[in-house]
């Protein structure tokens, strides 16, 4: 029997999940978390074998919940489900350890087999977003990626200076940076086009 906690925000989708699961013969439900910190309380109790997980949650993401069991070795093997087809997401994902990403539009038949690969100790990567990883490599350095969150905050340069104990002008000169690596007319458009190609 394959024990899995369940992470999905979104009750509804939360419910369907855990139903079309149990309906395996050979997968069990143990828990279910709609955030990042119910998802890590959820798996130190329960000591799933695999986490499925959403990556959009409330308190911790799906990537962040990943990223802290790879940091405390936890044994415990973490598939995303998500509608996110986004390739920064999937290195993202894979830098923090996980074992599978797929899409929530597939099958439930391929979403349970996923599970399976996993359990098993394979990698699963929806096939789509494999190869787009490869043709879109994400080019900001973790600095520029701190700045442009912050930008996505409202903050302006002179707040993200001093909370991130920075000159002024060395938060422009970064920021400057990132708008010429994505061709981005300013600021707010460098943070939008990384948060939507997944590298935030």
């Amino acid at each position: 029997m394959i024990r899995v906690v369940l992470a999905e925000d979104q009750t509804m989708v939360l419910g369907a999940f855990a139903s079309l699961l149990d309906l395996q013969s050979d997968i069990e439900v143990v828990a279910t978390a709609t955030d990042g910190n119910q998802a890590l309380e959820a798996v130190a109790e329960h000591r799933p074998d695999v986490l499925l997980t959403d990556i959009e949650m409330p308190g911790r993401t799906g990537l962040d919940v990943a990223a802290e069991l790879h940091r405390l070795g936890d044994p415990t093997r973490v598939l995303i489900v998500t509608t996110f087809a986004r390739s920064g997401y999937l290195r993202r994902a894979l830098d923090a350890g996980v074992s599978g990403y797929v899409l929530k539009d597939a099958p439930i038949d391929d979403l349970a087999d996923a599970l399976r690969q996993v359990h098993a100790g394979k990698r699963v990567v929806a096939p789509e977003l494999a190869v787009a990883a490869w043709d879109n490599a994400d080019p900001l350095t973790d600095r520029e990626r701190e700045l442009l969150r912050e930008v996505l905050t409202g903050a302006s340069n002179a707040e993200i200076a001093a909370r991130l104990h920075l000159a002024e002008g060395t938060v422009r000169n970064y920021l400057s940076g990132a708008m010429a690596k994505l061709a981005a007319q300013s600021r707010s458009h460098a943070a939008r086009t990384a948060q939507e190609r997944g590298w935030l």
